[in-house]
Formats: structure tokens, C-alpha cells, sequence
């Protein structure tokens, strides 16, 4: 797997995630709140549906940038704390339900995908591949 095609697979959860809360933020909400966080009036579908419009940016960053292996490694690095807000958000004061994990699966595959990408990406490099 080439680094540009890792790259891809980093945008598609973006793309999946974002789109998702872009196109039907009312859904996301209803999935992914606890009940006594659904109510917001209309901010809360306008906040979420701007959280995927800004994924659905990140994930034509992704897919259109040229990344390096430096790239994959500080995307990685910058992921770790979004693993602090859903342990925090989910379990130590709750405002997810368990389906708002579905973040936290999104950030396992990109932290994998940036581990893969980094190693792909040092070794072209380095010119022991392509």
C-alpha cells in the first residue's frame, strides 16, 4: 500500500464521519448524545453539522495533500488527545452515548493508518521502496 493510498483511507474516515454529521446532524445527535444532551434548540444541529463540515475539509486535506513521513507522524502525535476527550466525554462525565465511540474507532484506524504511512513513507525516503 502506497502512502498516497493511506493517505486516502485517512480521508474516507473523515468523508464517512463528517459527511454523516454535515448531511444529517439531527441523526448524529440522536445516535450519539446522551437524551438530556439532545435538546439545544437549533445550535445543537448547526454546531454538529459545522464539526462534519469542518471533517469533510480536513478530509480533502488529506486526500489532495502530499504527505511526508513527518506528515503521518505529527497527524498521529495530534490525534492522542482526541482519545482523552472520548475517554473523558464517554466514561468520566458522560455526554456520549457508547455509539459516540464511533469517534474513537475513526481515530484507531487514522492512528494505524499513520503508523503504516509513516513506515511506507520513511522507507520511500530512504529509497528502499519506489
Amino acid at each position: 500500500m502506497t502512502p498516497q493510498r493511506i493517505q486516502s483511507f485517512i480521508a474516507l474516515v473523515f468523508f464517512i464521519l463528517g459527511g454523516w454529521a454535515a448531511l444529517f446532524p439531527q441523526q448524529v445527535i440522536d445516535t450519539v448524545f446522551l437524551p438530556e444532551y439532545r435538546e439545544g434548540g437549533r445550535i445543537l444541529p448547526f454546531a454538529t453539522a459545522c464539526f462534519g463540515a469542518q471533517a469533510l475539509l480536513s478530509g480533502l486535506f488529506a486526500a489532495f495533500s502530499r504527505f511526508t513521513s513527518l506528515t503521518f507522524m505529527v497527524y498521529g502525535i495530534a490525534l492522542l488527545p482526541f482519545f482523552a476527550f472520548n475517554y473523558y466525554f464517554t466514561f468520566h462525565d458522560p455526554v456520549f452515548t457508547s455509539m459516540g465511540l464511533l469517534d474513537a474507532v475513526g481515530n484507531v484506524i487514522m492512528l494505524v493508518l499513520c503508523y503504516i504511512g509513516w513506515k511506507k513513507s520513511k522507507a520511500v525516503e530512504q529509497g528502499i521502496y519506489g
